[in-house]
């Protein structure tokens, strides 16, 4: 018996959603007309059992519901980033506190230290776009927070421009860990990457939503 071509479905405007169902649907039909084929001409002597075939349709079955269980899922995935991206929508133009780097207009920059519980001194290690070092000073060893002026040596203001901040915790001269500061930026921007809400600071920096830890309205 010879089988013919399946028609192929047609398209919608939400094809790329549609399409594994499509598929299931197209490739279902193909595995009955091949079961089909195989009961017609086995061997009337030796017919195959019947619960070979069960276990045929429940495998499919489970393949099946497997595929569609997945395509559920991503679908939902997708309606829930763009739901929890209109909800943040309202967070543009609020200051978001993050381990970020941070742009630099010339107004200060609020720090959030978080020195080592056995530290006996901690500093800031100021770094440039580039990655330099551009100035390093010293602070309280304590979880206050820490205004940057961003003024150098001499008392000259730097330029414009992205900045990050480092702290480093040291006891007895020994030093015990370096970890980013946290900073208050302004959101300009939430957008979806790689199904995960992402929200764009001043200068082009991009954190997760995830990474935020505080969120306030601007000076």
């Amino acid at each position: 018996m010879e089988i013919g071509q399946t028609p192929s479905a047609p398209q919608t405007r939400s094809g790329e959603i549609a399409a594994p169902s499509q598929k299931i649907s197209s490739d279902f039909e193909t595995f009955l007309r091949m079961l089909t084929v195989q009961m017609q001409n086995q061997d009337p002597l030796n017919p195959v059992d019947s619960s070979d075939y069960a276990v045929q349709l429940a495998t499919f079955s489970g393949v099946e519901q497997a595929v569609l269980t997945n395509d559920l899922l991503s679908n939902l995935t997708a309606q829930m980033n763009i739901s929890g991206m209109a909800e943040m929508a309202a967070w543009v133009g609020k200051e978001a506190r993050a381990a970020a780097p941070t742009f630099f207009d010339g107004s200060p920059v609020t720090l959030s230290p978080e020195p080592n519980r056995l530290a006996d001194r901690a500093q800031i290690v100021v770094s440039d776009e580039n990655g330099v070092e551009v100035q390093r000073f010293d602070i309280p060893v304590t979880t206050d927070p820490v205004e940057w002026a961003g003024v150098g040596p001499g008392g000259v203001p730097f330029g414009d421009g992205m900045f990050a901040f480092q702290l480093i915790s040291s006891a007895d001269g020994q030093e015990l860990s370096r970890a980013p500061v946290e900073v208050y930026s302004t959101i300009t921007e939430v957008r979806v990457e790689g199904g995960q809400t992402m929200l764009v600071l001043e200068g082009g920096a991009a954190v997760a939503s995830g990474q935020v830890t505080a969120l306030r309205d601007p000076a």
